[in-house]
């Protein structure tokens, strides 16, 4: 324990704990650990794949350290803070070593330390020290924002710095990270992803989020004027497209027709078309009201080959290669597990030549609800549609758009911290804190004038600068 610690007390230790580099080290090995975990194990699915993937025991001890979620996990977010407060503090130490040199209004200069400098060139001049005295602080005034002259003898030295703030290029970046990790904080924290089913000609200022199907009230209402689809030859679905209106205070504020990719962005909140359906009778939900078609999109697990198949249920869907067939058993409206309501599913039968049949559960709201499973083919439903009515056939339904709905307030801090990331990089390494001493000592009826350069970095760029500064000074 350092005698600054003892004497500070416990903020001492505090202090010291912080600015350790150790401290920083450790902190970026656990957050790259979590990192690869993360990646290892899906992120937001279904508690139902995880329990097939892991077993019982497994998926209840990794739920209990919010392995499933672990980017909002309040344990990553303290790994953030600690890291966010490690650079601050390890910042603010080493500034206050540089104090010297940064925060000073006449900078030291060390003669010797330009005397030894390599970059150092001399030549004589015949004239007065003090018609040079003029004449060099002249020249150097179009470089240098900071010259100083001090007597030496019967002749003098000019000392001459500029660009000494970029010494906190490096500090620039290191309040880059900062800002970037208090943006991830502010998106997980307060961020959201939801959905919601709107039908035509209806509106709703409530979602439901991804994972928990917790409610959440948005600050404004979306309404759905329209909503139409356009099939290929094959029956799947080329557009659909949502006509949707933002209400505030019961006034439409903005209005815009949506497709996949191209959301409506309004006060900080994202909304994508998603999905759609028909709406069922008064009696029903929008989510009750079983597809007429469903996407299928199968993989297979060696090549990564994928294909979709289409079909209702009832169908028998052939797989590639005669390699079996997949049976559409049941549309469950609300697939249950442990609780909670997982959305739609969709019940099938795997059959496949020289193998046992398998049932299979597929959570419609979770592409990746399957992957976990194993077995030859990853199976996931792409889209759902309604019956599709031919032209000039009078359907007499209507559609519910399906939206995906996010918030990230985080993002603008985000980025402001990429600006001051590379703000802080083109300071660091483009640009550097530059020294010259200009020594004149009188010799006879002559001067001898020696030049010399101390730079904090890009010392081969200095040498040249000398050597063009030296040429200035005898031609003044």
């Amino acid at each position: 324990m350092s005698e600054q610690a003892k004497a500070g007390g416990v903020l001492g230790m505090i202090w010291e704990f912080f600015a350790s580099v150790r401290l920083t080290v450790i902190l970026l090995l656990s957050l790259a650990a979590t990192s690869v975990i993360g990646t290892l194990v899906p992120q937001n699915e279904s508690p139902m794949a995880y329990q097939q993937a892991f077993g019982e025991f497994l998926y209840r001890l990794m739920a209990a350290l919010d392995l499933f979620d672990m980017y909002r996990a309040w344990w990553f977010q303290l790994l953030i803070v600690l890291l966010a407060l490690n650079i601050i503090v390890c910042s603010v130490e080493r500034l206050t070593a540089l104090s010297g040199i940064l925060f000073v209004r006449h900078p030291v200069f060390k003669i010797a330390r330009f005397q030894k400098a390599k970059n150092r060139q001399e030549f004589s001049v015949e004239a007065p020290a003090a018609d040079l005295q003029a004449r060099y602080m002249a020249a150097l005034a179009s470089q240098f924002g900071y010259r100083r002259v001090e007597p030496q003898g019967e002749g003098f030295v000019i000392f001459a710095e500029k660009w000494r703030w970029t010494r906190l290029g490096v500090y620039v970046v290191h309040l880059s990270i900062v800002v970037l990790l208090v943006g991830s904080l502010i998106g997980s924290i307060f961020g959201f992803e939801g959905y919601v089913n709107i039908p035509e000609n209806e509106s709703t200022d409530t979602i439901r989020l991804r994972f928990s199907n917790q409610p959440v009230t948005l600050p404004f209402t979306i309404r759905c004027d329209d909503f139409d689809v356009s099939f290929y030859e094959s029956g799947a679905p080329k557009e659909y497209r949502s006509n949707l209106a933002i209400l505030e205070n019961g006034r439409t504020v903005l209005t815009k027709a949506i497709v996949v990719n191209d959301p409506l962005r309004y006060r900080g909140i994202n909304i994508f078309q998603s999905s759609y359906g028909q709406v069922p009778h008064e009696h029903e939900d929008a989510e009750d009201a079983a597809p007429g078609e469903f996407r299928l999109k199968v993989t297979a697990r060696d090549s990564g080959q994928a294909h979709t198949l289409s079909g209702a249920v009832g169908d028998r869907l052939n797989l590639p290669d005669g390699r079996g067939e997949i049976l559409l058993r049941e549309y469950v409206p609300h697939l249950n597990f442990g609780g909670q309501d997982l959305g739609p599913g969709l019940n099938l039968t795997l059959t496949q030549p020289g193998k046992e049949a398998q049932e299979i559960v597929l959570a419609m709201r979770f592409p990746n609800f399957d992957k976990m499973r194993g077995g030859e083919f990853l199976l996931a439903v792409e889209g759902a549609a309604p019956q599709r009515f031919r032209p000039g056939q009078d359907s007499g339904q209507r559609f519910y758009t399906g939206l995906q709905v996010t918030r990230d307030p985080g993002v603008p801090v985000v980025y402001a911290g990429f600006a001051c990331m590379i703000l802080g990089l083109l300071v660091t390494f483009f640009m550097s804190h530059q020294m010259v001493c200009v020594e004149v000592r009188v010799l006879g009826a002559a001067c001898r004038v020696a030049v010399a350069g101390i730079a904090n970095k890009n010392r081969l760029g200095m040498q040249q600068k000398i050597a063009q500064i030296a040429d200035r000074l005898r031609a003044a």
